[in-house]
């Protein structure tokens, strides 16, 4: 081979590595965020908490993202699950209204229904996260501290599996990112660099409160399990597990039981009639809200733990609107039973 067809054939292979293998990795980022931005929305709530003795309304915001043409924002559990009212802005500014319709805090995973879709918004893959590896570069699209559709990126640090990292989300798989995550990314996606949705941002863990490349993403095959395959009860309550010398203290007709905290306006559990509580107290280190219903039973099933919570999530999950639900109370030191009908 003579020299001008050497050049000439080296000059082609130069080509063809520049068009077909990898760019620069911010043009590559940026190629993937543009076609997904529209997908990802702001999600802003309102939720009543007890101040002293006043019952205030208080806003809160964090991250979602569009999944589905008919409306469903995938978002996390602890964002909305408790929420009074949730209003969803996209990225040209509109804003919509959503109502939760499947919730599982003990994934930190949550699924919203949009009044409509805006023309303008883009749907989100939702991808395969069991193909996700340690050390795939990976972007965070979200609110943080309010300031939307920020992208911060990162990779893949380690897989974690269920009950593995917080008792209080055994059921969340998780993906660890070094991608920077601060309050206010909560519910948005991690994307992979195809651009499609791996997982749900959950939390961080923290000693300075701000990002320390420890974030936490509920993967999206979990997801996808929980909210679309067997689509979670949303309850719209948030409890507090009594149990040993509390459950004693507080007259408990039985080993366990579930003190109502708060209660979300319209949810099933409100419409049943369930109360929240009235009073912060301090009990053995631990800060709770006090003069609540004290769940003993949901749908026959006596309150006992983590098996009695799975077989009540799975019952409730058969449910459908116009089903009755029966909870048994204990309100005022009297046993009592509370008949409702799902909306």
């Amino acid at each position: 081979m003579n020299r001008v067809a050497l050049r000439r054939l080296t000059a082609a292979a130069v080509v063809v590595l520049l068009s077909h293998g990898l760019p620069a990795a911010a043009q590559t980022i940026g190629e993937a965020f543009k076609r997904v931005n529209s997908s990802v929305v702001v999600v802003r709530t309102t939720e009543s908490e007890i101040n002293a003795r006043d019952l205030v309304s208080i806003p809160g915001v964090g991250s979602g993202v569009l999944i589905s043409p008919d409306g469903r924002v995938l978002t996390a559990a602890h964002v909305v699950h408790t929420a009074d009212e949730i209003n969803v802005e996209f990225l040209d500014g509109t804003v919509v209204r959503a109502t939760v319709i499947a919730s599982e805090p003990e994934a930190d995973v949550a699924l919203l229904q949009l009044d409509r879709v805006p023309e303008p918004a883009v749907v989100a893959t939702l991808g395969d996260s069991d193909g996700a590896e340690v050390g795939d570069q990976v972007f965070v699209v979200g609110a943080p501290y309010g300031i939307g559709h920020t992208l911060t990126v990162g990779h893949i640090s380690a897989r974690h599996k269920p009950n593995t990292i917080y008792s209080g989300m055994s059921l969340a798989e998780f993906l660890q990112t070094d991608a920077a995550i601060n309050q206010g990314n909560s519910g948005g996606p991690m994307f992979s660099m195809a651009g499609e949705v791996i997982g749900v941002v959950s939390h961080i863990i923290s000693k300075s409160g701000g990002f320390e490349g420890l974030g936490f993403v509920v993967t999206s095959n979990m997801a996808r399990r929980l909210l679309l395959e067997r689509k979670s009860f949303w309850s719209g309550l948030d409890g507090f597990v009594l149990n040993g010398a509390l459950a004693r203290v507080l007259n408990l007709p039985q080993p366990v039981g579930l003190l109502v905290q708060r209660v979300a306006q319209n949810s099933p559990s409100a419409i049943t009639g369930l109360r929240g509580g009235t009073l912060k107290a301090t009990i053995d280190g631990r800060t709770f809200t006090v003069g609540g219903d004290i769940i003993l039973e949901v749908q026959g099933i006596p309150i006992t733990g983590r098996t009695s919570y799975e077989q009540i999530q799975e019952r409730l999950g058969y449910l459908h609107p116009g089903a009755q639900l029966t909870i048994t109370i204990l309100r005022d030191g009297r046993r009592t039973e509370l008949l409702g009908r799902l909306p």
